[in-house]
């Protein structure tokens, strides 16, 4: 098993029992790292560990660990005069085949209880009110090129983060990065022991 983290914050716990690659912050980090060390080391499975922030309407909090049931790419696309258009209305699918994937990525592993949809962009929110927000639940800036690399070597993914912020106007004062980095990690080294 492979785990990506983003900063060493994030997979500090996680060194004694698993292969931690720390890729670096945003897609293009994240997607270089892992498709490297999949060359290197052929894993069976690849899990992301980190933070993220909640949208309100998902009815997370701080501190709270949820993994994800998906991960989409919430900016990939095209702007035009009738709003969004995701991969899909242009007729471009980022993994082809059989059954092409387009802006949302399905996950194969599940390593908490609580599944929610997770979506990634490369400019995360920093205001009170957008209107990206499309039932997603969860924020962050890696998941989705993680679980592209993974669709694309074959290679099951999943995604567990711990909250350490509310997605709206940035107020650091009130994140818990470190509190969120440490209870997702625990949560991630139970999973791992039950599966042992």
């Amino acid at each position: 098993m492979l785990i990506c983290v983003s900063t060493e914050m994030e997979g500090a716990l996680l060194q004694a029992q698993a292969r931690v690659v720390v890729t670096g912050v945003g897609a293009v980090n994240a997607a270089y790292a892992l498709t490297r060390a999949i060359e290197q080391e052929r894993p069976d499975a690849i899990i992301v560990c980190g933070i993220g922030g909640a949208y309100p309407p998902a009815g997370l909090k701080i501190g709270d660990v949820v993994c994800a049931e998906s991960e989409c790419y919430g900016d990939l696309g095209a702007s035009s005069a009738e709003g969004f258009l995701d991969m899909q209305a242009l007729g471009f699918p980022v993994v082809a085949g059989e059954t092409p994937v387009y802006n949302t990525l399905p996950m194969r592993i599940f390593p908490a209880p609580w599944r929610v949809p997770f979506v990634t962009f490369n400019t995360c929110t920093g205001m009170d009110v957008e209107p990206r927000v499309a039932g997603w639940a969860v924020e962050n800036m890696e998941g989705a090129a993680v679980a592209h690399v993974g669709a694309l070597a074959g290679i099951p993914v999943g995604e567990i983060r711990g909250i350490s912020n509310m997605v709206g106007r940035r107020d650091r004062s009130s994140w818990r990065v470190k509190e969120a980095a440490t209870a997702a990690q625990e949560a991630l080294m139970e999973w791992i022991k039950r599966r042992v």
